[in-house]
């Protein structure tokens, strides 16, 4: 009985050994005969949709090709493997001249401008539009002044697209004015129109306009009508301009002055040592910032020039000559439609007490800084121009 059960004992690691050489050879022939026959294709196999309610055919037959071109590439050699990436890369889209962040998309999809048109949110896109406004007027507003600038829009017609941007926060109660139905209102607490314009009058969004009115709100407009000031100012190739202000109220600049002798004019005489040429500002090259008529092109320029942080744009209007040339011939006053500054300090009275200051006069201190501060920055910038351009500005008058 010993013997027998110590040849049971020797024969089982025999059998076991054998066990493990079947299943390597029998995985090892099925791997062969598997790889010898097409991949079975789902897509082939004619079952009834109830079995399979799931399933995406196309997401299958991606999944087949895909295995298969894994495959192939496997068995193919170095040289198919590099034709296959010299073609994923000649696949890739890369255009500099698109817009900055747009290089990657085809150029026929890249939208780079924008407008202020306003679209039906149904019927087809390209019915939307009866008419495109071809001029733009924007006004910064608070709701006191409200029948001012109602008397105002009534002087623009339907080529303009009416903005308004409130700094006292009020804009459903413009709905009174059958006109407030179709401006655009957009509505920011205790800024000024120079804030808004720096972020909502990008050079790219106001693009179909071919002028850009940027006015304040305590404008008299009875002897003003826009579709006649536009045609003077084509008339007369102004790219920047403003009406005439009445004489017979407060003015700083004699400039600004309305003639009532020409359509026109754009240069004048002012006091003596406030001008070292004729052809600068103020004599020449010069219009106040508080109704500013920009061609498209000037504005690109200007939008350029405003300061992040300088909200008052003060010591813009001596800079504006900056983007055309010459300044002195593309810079003008329209005397034949004219305004009044009814100098309102709605705006002012916006600001704080501080230190028992009055809250107009914390704005005006504010208002000088900001002039000084941007003419420190515009001389900066323009000598470390002109030293790194190897050229010594000192002995021009055009600076």
């Amino acid at each position: 009985m010993r013997i027998l059960a110590r040849s049971a004992v020797s024969r089982k690691p025999n059998e076991n050994m054998r066990l493990i050489v079947t299943t390597f050879i029998g995985v090892v022939f099925g791997f062969l005969i598997g790889i010898s026959f097409p991949t079975l294709s789902l897509t082939k196999v004619n079952l009834p949709s109830s079995l399979l309610p799931t399933i995406d055919v196309s997401y299958i037959r991606n999944k087949e090709l895909g295995i298969r071109n894994a495959w192939s590439s496997l068995r193919g050699n170095n040289g198919s493997s590099a034709q296959a990436q010299k073609l994923n890369d000649s696949l890739k889209i890369w255009v500099p001249s698109n817009p900055r962040g747009a290089e990657r998309l085809p150029p026929g999809i890249v939208e780079a401008e924008s407008d202020f048109y306003l679209r039906r949110l149904w019927g087809k896109p390209s019915e939307d539009l009866t008419k495109k406004p071809k001029y733009l007027v924007t006004f910064t507003v608070g709701y006191d002044q409200r029948n001012n600038i109602d008397a105002a829009v009534k002087k623009f017609s339907d080529n303009f697209t009416i903005l308004l941007f409130h700094y006292d926060g009020r804009t459903t109660e413009w709905d009174e004015f059958e006109w407030s139905k179709q401006a655009i209102h957009i509505s920011i607490r205790k800024q000024t129109k120079w804030w808004y314009a720096k972020r909502f009058l990008h050079p790219d969004i106001v693009a179909p306009y071919d002028y850009i009115f940027i006015w304040d709100e305590d404008l008299g407009v009875e002897h003003f009508n826009a579709e006649e000031y536009i045609k003077l100012v084509r008339k007369h190739g102004l790219e920047i301009s403003q009406p005439g202000l009445e004489p017979n109220k407060g003015l700083t600049w004699q400039m600004t002055k309305r003639r009532g002798d020409r359509e026109v004019h754009k240069q004048t005489e002012e006091k003596p040592g406030w001008c070292s040429s004729p052809h600068l500002p103020p004599c020449a090259a010069f219009v106040e910032i508080m109704a500013p008529v920009f061609s498209r092109d000037a504005w690109r320029c200007v939008w350029h020039m405003i300061q992040n942080d300088l909200v008052h744009g003060w010591g813009l209007d001596f800079a504006l000559r900056k983007c055309v040339d010459p300044a002195h011939e593309k810079i003008g006053v329209v005397d034949s439609q004219w305004i009044v500054h009814q100098t309102v300090p709605s705006l002012g009275n916006q600001g704080e007490s501080h230190d028992g200051k009055a809250p107009w006069q914390g704005v005006r201190e504010r208002c000088r800084k900001e002039w000084t501060m941007f003419q420190g920055r515009l001389t900066t910038a323009e000598h470390a121009y002109f030293k790194a351009m190897g050229v010594d500005p000192s002995n021009s008058t055009a600076h």
